[in-house]
């Protein structure tokens, strides 16, 4: 059975919607409520009136989402695709001072339960958010944001298809975001060379980065449908399958950036954390993150920010890890993220809803400044090496662990499940 499978993408009509880059926006989770505002703002038809709908006096979220996909379908604001296609999707960057080039694809992923599932997920999902996209995706009937899935290609075969058959025409989408990230867009229907890149995949497994709580979805879903069926099921109904972007693990413009935490209370004194750390004094917080960098090549590393100053911790020894953490393999055990809750929030007292996870550096800096933090805790990036061990021991990471950058935008393209 294929792994992905061309589709008859719904998009936005270009006829009608000159500017592409005032109807896109990111991913539902990843907006604040005033960035959910400033794109509402921007088009009648910004994406968000439906991955985001707001409650009116007269129908629920869900139904208004439902009533504004339709409209957008018959005035053809939406139009869809009359041959099926995989859409590939180039994102060039900066993240901390350099410049990537994110080549990937957007497809259907065929899927399976148990120990057929050849997709493995890293991270534990929430029931509330599970029941908001579930609801959203029943009134519409259609997957509205991809999933987010990594493939090993060291050869980079789907990669010289992209550049010897693809790159040379018109990008669909051009445009550029707020973050200065470059997005373009092309549609491949030509059948031989798509069933050349489902080859390419092979019988591999394939790991899920962003998108676990619609990969859920899209599995409770199928399973609901399958239920209710009379007879044998082909394996090929629409709801066999979710809308995936696909991009090669091995391929160093694949990025993920480190979480950092900030804890609203710490002791003043860091001292108390030298029986499990060596502290070394850092003169200025812009030189924190080379130290950093480079000691987390070999040991446990963090850096701390207090109003005190800047200090880089280290674990003393990784003895201390089997001997103090018990849960887990031992890829789990050594996450950074363990080690910190183990040998420093645990022993400090903090809970977890006690913790402010950003991605941001200078968002951790000047929350301390201003005293809306006591301290913050710099991380290193995890290496897809050590996500994609867990995730083959079927382990899920702690929360916010990982930050894949760049985003995939939402409303490049929807799959209609009728």
């Amino acid at each position: 059975m294929s792994s992905i499978k061309p589709f008859r993408a719904v998009r936005y009509n270009t006829e009608k919607i000159k500017d592409l880059g005032k109807v896109m926006c990111p991913p539902y989770d990843v907006m604040s409520p005033d960035e959910r505002e400033d794109f509402a703002a921007r088009s009648p038809y910004n994406f968000v009136h439906i991955i985001l709908p707001k409650d009116a006096p007269d129908e629920d979220r869900y139904k208004r989402a439902r009533r504004i996909f339709s409209e957008w379908h018959n005035s053809s604001i939406l139009v869809q695709d009359e041959k099926p296609a995989i859409y590939f999707y180039k994102q060039e960057y900066k993240a901390l001072g350099q410049k990537y080039s994110r080549l990937g694809f957007i497809s259907l992923m065929h899927l399976s339960d148990g120990e057929d599932s050849r997709v493995k997920p890293h991270e534990n999902t929430h029931a509330h958010a599970v029941e908001d996209r579930s609801k959203l995706w029943r009134a519409l009937n259609a997957n509205l944001s991809c999933i987010f899935v990594c493939y090993s290609d060291r050869q980079k075969k789907i990669e010289k298809i992209f550049t010897k058959k693809v790159l040379s025409q018109q990008p669909w989408v051009d445009i550029v975001d707020d973050d200065g990230v470059w997005h373009r867009l092309w549609c491949l229907d030509d059948a031989a060379l798509i069933s050349e890149i489902n080859a390419s995949l092979g019988d591999q497994d394939l790991f899920i980065a962003d998108g676990h709580h619609r990969y859920r979805v899209a599995q409770e879903l199928r399973r609901q449908k399958l239920a209710k069926m009379t007879g044998k099921p082909t394996g090929d109904e629409p709801f066999n399958y979710v809308m995936t972007y696909f991009t090669n693990m091995d391929s160093r413009d694949l990025q993920i950036l480190p979480m950092h935490r900030v804890v609203k209370s710490f002791p003043s004194d860091p001292g108390v954390l030298e029986e499990y750390f060596r502290i070394d004094k850092i003169s200025n917080k812009r030189e924190l993150l080379i130290p950093l960098a480079r000691a987390g090549k070999n040991e446990h590393a963090f850096g701390l920010y207090t109003r005190s100053g800047v200090r880089l911790l280290r674990l003393r020894n990784k003895s201390l890890v089997d001997k103090f953490i018990n849960e887990g393999s031992k890829e789990y055990k050594h996450l950074d993220a363990t080690i910190l809750k183990y040998f420093v929030f645990d022993k400090a007292g903090i809970k977890s809803e006690d913790i402010i996870y950003t991605k941001d550096f200078d968002e951790v800096i000047s929350m301390v400044d201003q005293g809306q933090a006591a301290a913050g805790f710099i991380m290193n990036p995890v290496p897809i090496t050590q996500l994609q061990a867990i995730a083959l021991n079927g382990e899920k990471m702690p929360p916010k662990t990982t930050y894949f950058y760049p985003k995939v935008l939402s409303g490049l393209t929807v799959y209609t499940m009728d």
